[in-house]
């Protein structure tokens, strides 16, 4: 019985980071490419008033497509989406990972909690 719990930690353990590692990896790889298509997206020379300005003007396109043309606004949302799916993978592996150190975790607080408590009602 121990011996299936340790199995499985390890599993949960080593899945954990494989996912964790590989959904990181191609979250960077995208990250790189949207900041590609950023840069090359401002024509501004670099001045933050001329930014803040296009920003304001982006977003108020965003709001003008969302009210008036929502099929438009649905396919952006969707593209943005989409564009995040490595951080499934992250999720999943940081939930693995977070499984298998629990029992780990838990069993150094025990002993601690323990020694608290007899410290306490001496």
């Amino acid at each position: 019985m121990a011996k299936a719990k340790t199995s499985s930690k390890s599993f949960n353990a080593t899945a954990g980071a494989i996912l964790l590692s590989v959904g990181l990896l191609l979250l960077f790889a995208n990250l790189d490419e949207v900041a590609a298509g950023i840069g090359n997206s401002f024509h501004s020379t670099g001045s933050s008033l001329s930014t803040v300005i296009e920003l304001g003007l982006a977003g108020m396109r965003a709001v003008h497509s969302y009210f008036f043309d929502q099929p438009t606004f649905q396919t952006g949302i969707h593209l943005i989406l989409v564009s995040f799916w490595p951080l499934i993978p992250v999720v999943i592996g940081a939930v693995l990972l977070q499984v298998a150190f629990k029992g780990r975790l838990a069993v150094r607080g025990t002993d601690s909690d323990s020694s608290e408590s007899e410290i306490a009602h001496e």
